[in-house]
């Protein structure tokens, strides 16, 4: 990573400097045919998230440019637009098709249920990449609106989990995110469902301890999640009865799982130094997989440049940098072919067991037992 050879950037990036970001919306008309016209094309969401991008990655290769990290806000107009005009866009598509969905007779029992898929695939792979990032900003707006695209999903609490634990105790046996080596991603699953809940309201209640107050002071953004949450369930059942809250809720659980899987990537295997009496090491690049491949990161708004984010926390998406081999541990390919091969245990032990070996000989050397160090 070069910041210092990176050009000047203008005071304000022209719309074509973030249009490759903007690939995003192709998901909306992709998810209105499938619903519109059922039949074959109820798989056209996910073949697009997962096929098409991962398809232009092979095609296009990495991508190691970067834009100045010292960017300021006012620059990135165009960039910031697509984060702030999704949650609108993206509670039109999903009550909008919870209306809509009950009131057709064209679509089957398996053809709602791959649409419902289908409007989860947006609410995940888009929404919730693009609430983690208005999530990190210190604007009350942008944090609110990542609050009401994760509660589309019903899975409010993960902004608390995220910034108080995540960040926290990232490669650390404190941070339920964090993939232990050798566990396969369905041992994963259901351990960081219930573990982030937990953690996440401890973590919360904590913070109010602190300020001498209880965990059930109106404060506690708990509260907020679970009214908000509550509200989207009623607005479906108001709109599509029954079969509006199966949609909704199909929507969510899609919408979860691929925020659970392309967490399973993200660490797997890294771990922290462990310094003693409680303390770890610093967060490094090294501690997060990285991956620089073009098309992904344009449809993921650089949340593949994972290693920058954890050692930069509070930059913005188009300043995140790319790191080499040298800095940070590279994935072989972009998170859509991961998180596929993720699904596989077998298949993902043998990808990448022998790079967090080698991971742990590069960087800690001197740490022979790992499977007791691992239980510090």
């Amino acid at each position: 990573m070069t910041d210092s050879t990176l050009p000047p950037v203008p005071a304000r990036l022209p719309l074509r400097a973030a249009l490759p970001f903007w690939l995003s919306l192709t998901l909306i008309p992709l998810v209105l045919l499938s619903a519109m016209v059922g039949g074959v094309f109820v798989i056209l969401p996910i073949l697009a998230a997962w096929g098409v991008f991962a398809t232009l990655d092979a095609a296009l290769g990495l991508n190691t440019d970067g834009l100045d990290p010292q960017t300021q806000d006012s620059a990135l107009f165009w960039h910031r637009l697509i984060t702030l005009i999704w949650p609108p866009l993206q509670f039109l598509m999903v009550f909008g098709l919870v209306w809509y969905i009950p009131r057709t007779d064209h679509l089957g029992p398996l053809e709602v249920y791959m649409v419902a898929v289908g409007i989860g695939v947006l609410s995940g792979s888009v929404g919730i990449v693009y609430a983690h990032e208005l999530m990190h900003q210190k604007n009350k707006l942008e944090r609110w609106l990542g609050d009401l695209l994760m509660t589309m999903a019903l899975y409010g609490h993960f902004r608390s989990e995220h910034l108080l634990v995540h960040h926290r105790h990232v490669g650390t046996p404190r941070d339920p995110v964090t993939a232990r080596y050798n566990e396969s991603f369905w041992r994963f699953y259901p351990r960081v469902l219930k573990g982030c809940l937990r953690s996440s309201f401890k973590a919360e209640a904590e913070m109010l301890a602190r300020k001498g107050l209880p965990w059930w002071h109106y404060s506690n953004p708990f509260w907020r999640y679970a009214t908000l949450q509550v509200l989207f369930v009623a607005l479906a059942f108001v709109l599509g009865g029954w079969l509006g809250i199966v949609i909704f809720v199909v929507q969510a659980a899609t919408a979860i799982f691929q925020l659970e899987v392309v967490n399973y990537v993200e660490h797997y295997g890294l771990t922290r130094k462990f310094l003693g009496d409680g303390k770890y090491e610093h967060v490094k690049p090294r501690h997060s997989w990285n991956a620089s491949h073009k098309a992904s990161n344009w449809f993921l708004i650089n949340l593949q440049r994972h290693s920058d984010h954890h050692f930069k926390p509070d930059r913005r998406f188009p300043l995140l940098q790319a790191y080499d081999e040298e800095e940070a541990p590279q994935l072989p390919y972009g998170y859509p072919v991961m998180t596929f091969f993720a699904l596989f245990p077998r298949k993902w032990r043998a990808m990448m067991n022998p790079r967090v070996h080698a991971w742990r000989q590069k960087h800690y050397p001197e740490i022979e037992d790992w499977a007791r160090y691992n239980r510090m």
